[in-house]
């Protein structure tokens, strides 16, 4: 039994099929099945069995291939910690993140490190989903991935690092515009620009309200977008209203014609990071998270008071942030 032959077992296992892996790999079928084969012949078990469609782990190959794709990701991430040290750089830091959470989130984070950290290598990874992010993280791809909190994940930690407060985008000529807050009961009576089905955020937002005596709100909607600046942006253009987490970074100047109304009722959403264990870390992928951290809020429990208004609306909204060592996204993706 070699690495070589657990890796091409699970690839098997996630792919469904031979063939699929011999053309990733660059190899022929039968060069994988051996593999297996040998996995087979040491472990004295079956571990695939032939499905109409391809393959699927037997029983025993479910135990094999949950040992093996826990154990070889966090080989995986020790073997770069051991580059970054042969390198004699300071390191790489791999970050795992949605398509626009550098800019809400870690902006002024990334200056920071920079200028602290010069020699320190910063890779950035984009993700379409919280759940790809996780799986970065397990297969040691990134040692930190930016999420929206989520359910419990074998094999990952989850940290929050900000919760942030729901708030109803409109166009600023809206009716609806001028409101110091809304109601969760109210919004079955917007024209609602949709997160994604199988976003955290959606799912997060859908069971707050449908645990509400109104019942579930808002209705469906004939548009949909996947992520929330796409909603932010629809909003203020008149398409409809977004229900939407108030992000950090939101500046009056690239929304000009946008208002965001509260919607306290609401408990806010948290984000942070997801990591195999946090112990584990290199020194600079800490240093890095707990400067993302004090850019947004300090490193313990606090409270913040956050623009919610644009374009001349007055400050008000509150939110809580947590250090990495709190419990409860994911990616800035919804």
């Amino acid at each position: 039994m070699t690495l070589d032959d657990l890796r091409v077992f699970v690839a098997v296992c996630e792919a469904g099929s031979l063939s699929a892996v011999a053309r990733d790999l660059g190899c022929t079928q039968s060069a994988v099945s051996q593999r297996v084969k040998r996995l087979e012949r040491e472990a004295g078990s079956g571990l695939l069995e032939r499905r109409p469609r391809g393959v699927a782990p037997t029983q025993a190959g479910r135990i094999l291939h949950r040992a093996a794709a826990d154990g070889i990701g966090g080989l995986d991430l020790a073997l770069h910690r051991l580059a970054d040290l042969r390198a004699g750089d300071g390191g790489t830091v791999r970050v795992t993140t949605g398509a626009t959470t550098v800019r809400h989130f870690m902006s002024e984070a990334v200056v920071a490190f920079r200028a602290h950290h010069p020699q320190v290598n910063l890779e950035f990874r984009t993700e379409s989903s919280s759940r790809r992010c996780f799986e970065v993280v397990a297969d040691g791809s990134s040692e930190l991935a930016w999420i929206t909190i989520g359910p419990p994940v074998p094999g990952i930690e989850q940290h929050p690092v900000v919760r942030l407060p729901w708030v109803l985008a409109v166009r600023a000529d809206d009716p609806l515009a001028g409101r110091e807050r809304i109601e969760p009961e109210e919004l079955a009576g917007i024209r609602h620009i949709r997160l994604p089905e199988n976003s955290t955020s959606r799912m997060r937002l859908d069971d707050h309200l449908s645990h509400r005596e109104a019942g579930p709100v808002p209705p469906p909607s004939t548009t949909s977008v996947a992520d929330w600046d796409t909603a932010l942006l629809l909003a203020e253009l008149g398409v409809g209203h977004a229900v939407v987490p108030q992000l950090p970074g939101l500046h009056a100047s690239v929304h000009p014609a946008l208002r965001l109304v509260p919607i306290a009722a609401l408990p806010p959403l948290a984000t942070g990071w997801a990591v195999r264990r946090w112990e584990t870390l290199s020194p600079a992928a800490v240093a890095f998270a707990e400067t993302v951290t004090a850019c947004l809020g300090g490193d313990a429990m606090t409270e913040k008071t956050v623009p919610v208004g644009l374009g001349g609306e007055a400050e008000r909204g509150k939110t809580a942030t947590a250090g990495p060592g709190g419990g409860e996204a994911g990616s800035v993706r919804p």
